[in-house]
């Protein structure tokens, strides 16, 4: 038996993107039904991705930290915990996360549904084919997967993905990490930093080469200095997975043998059996779906948000856009396209890296007159006593405005330091100088003085 009925939005995922759409249109008396097919609130984000990866990244931090501690080595601590002990940290966090966030629905009267969502067209949603939701809009919030070619076979136990990872149920030997995207360079440190023998297989000339290039060069040095083989310039020809590990063979003639491989090439949206033909959505090769500034699809009606529309795929845009999304089917018209403005990454590295705004090469190609200020953590009071002097925090500033134009961080706790740099540079006119940093007190001694240091220097350079 089929039932009927009927809302005003409807919304596809429950991670980042579905969230913050759902929110933003319940507070504004929307009635919105959310579907997830998973069968827990939260996504990828909350279950297998972000969250749980750094839970496990900070469980393998602390493990090391305590390790190398003089004290506990005297003591005869050398404690050797497997992967899946390890991962047990993010249990909790993943359930307290899910709770939080079925409770944000409750309080705010969104209706969540559990099932697979398909359009019957523009305006109509079918979930399992008992039910039928007709809405005003819909938006598409999905999120994506790791891409599957089909000449790797990932049903094999020594082969996994960024998804599957984290059911590893013992520490391997070696680990061959299959691409050197944002995933590959995490996992590559991350596993390094278990003393697991990493070959980091990149198909490009340099690491990460959206970023800044000194931090992506700092970024190579480091992961060499503590081990990581980094393989540039090879692609695979084939992968064989054996009894007692896997090959990969590269286009170059080189292969290599460990005990586990981690294919990290490349995500693909999870837009299959959604009936997207249904309405004339047609997704690109990897499943991704292309909206425009206020994403919009190509059908008015119809949005889509976080991963399944790819670049910059992170939870904190994500949910942005899914804001954007809401407010542009609200007619808010206070700026509501340009919500999602500045967007920090972060990359969870080791060490971790955090940028925002132009790299000293896009300034270089838009002949925009620059200076650059730099401030070394090993000279930060704080690093010292912390002991985490690798790293560094660079400016970039206009010559004449003194308008900041991009800040790149590299090392502990990067992630949270770019936000000081995002809030100035979201201020107009004169209050985005570097003239901020050079004028304000930081507490001392703070991680936070590296803008002090970075501008001075900086302005040093004017003179």
């Amino acid at each position: 038996m089929t039932t009927e009925r009927t809302t005003d939005v409807v919304v596809i995922g429950s991670g980042p993107g579905g969230e913050g759409a759902a929110m933003q249109l319940s507070k504004a008396g929307k009635r919105v039904v959310l579907i997830e097919r998973f069968g827990r609130i939260g996504g990828g984000c909350t279950h297998w991705g972000t969250i749980p990866s750094k839970a496990l990244r900070f469980a393998i931090y602390r493990l090391t930290e305590a390790l190398n501690n003089p004290l506990l080595q005297n003591c005869g601590i050398n404690a050797k915990p497997s992967v899946a002990e390890l991962t047990k940290s993010a249990q909790q966090v993943i359930a307290s996360q899910e709770t939080m966030r079925r409770n944000f629905y409750n309080r705010n009267d969104v209706e969540v549904k559990f099932g697979h969502a398909r359009f019957v067209d523009a305006n109509t949603i079918s979930i399992n084919e008992g039910e039928t939701i007709t809405a005003d809009h819909v938006i598409i919030a999905v999120g994506s997967r790791p891409y599957h070619p089909e000449d790797v076979d990932f049903d094999h136990p020594r082969i996994f993905d960024s998804d599957t990872i984290l059911s590893l149920d013992r520490k391997p030997h070696s680990m061959t990490v299959l691409g050197a995207g944002v995933i590959g360079c995490e996992y590559a440190s991350m596993f390094r930093n278990l003393a697991i023998k990493i070959n980091l297989v990149n198909g490009r000339g340099e690491l990460l080469d959206f970023l800044d290039d000194e931090i992506s060069d700092a970024l190579g040095y480091h992961m060499r200095e503590r081990g990581v083989v980094i393989r540039h310039h090879e692609s695979y020809e084939k992968i064989e997975p054996l009894d007692d590990g896997v090959i990969a063979h590269m286009k170059s003639g080189k292969h290599f043998k460990t005990d586990v491989l981690l294919w990290a090439i490349g995500r693909t949206g999870n837009t299959n059996d959604l009936g997207l033909a249904n309405l004339g959505l047609v997704p690109d090769s990897r499943g991704y779906l292309s909206v425009n500034e206020c994403f919009q699809t190509t059908v008015e009606n119809v949005f889509a948000v976080g991963d399944v529309i790819g670049f910059p795929s992170l939870a904190s845009a994500a949910y942005t856009q899914g804001r954007a999304a809401a407010m542009r089917i609200l007619g808010t018209h206070e700026d509501h396209c340009k919500l999602v403005g500045e967007i920090p990454s972060g990359i969870y590295t080791s060490p971790e890296i955090s940028c925002i705004g132009k790299t000293e090469k896009e300034l270089t190609s838009e002949k925009i007159p620059y200076e650059v200020g730099v401030a070394n953590f090993k000279s930060l009071a704080r690093a010292q006593i912390i002991g985490q002097r690798v790293g560094m925090l660079k400016i970039l500033f206009h010559r004449e405005t003194l308008e900041i134009l991009g800040i790149h961080c590299f090392g502990s706790s990067a992630s949270e330091i770019i936000h000081i740099g995002q809030a100035i540079m979201a201020q107009q006119g004169s209050a985005n100088t570097i003239k901020y940093f050079t004028e304000t007190t930081f507490n001392y001694p703070t991680m936070a003085e590296a803008y002090r240091v970075a501008a001075l220097n900086g302005m040093n350079r004017l003179f």
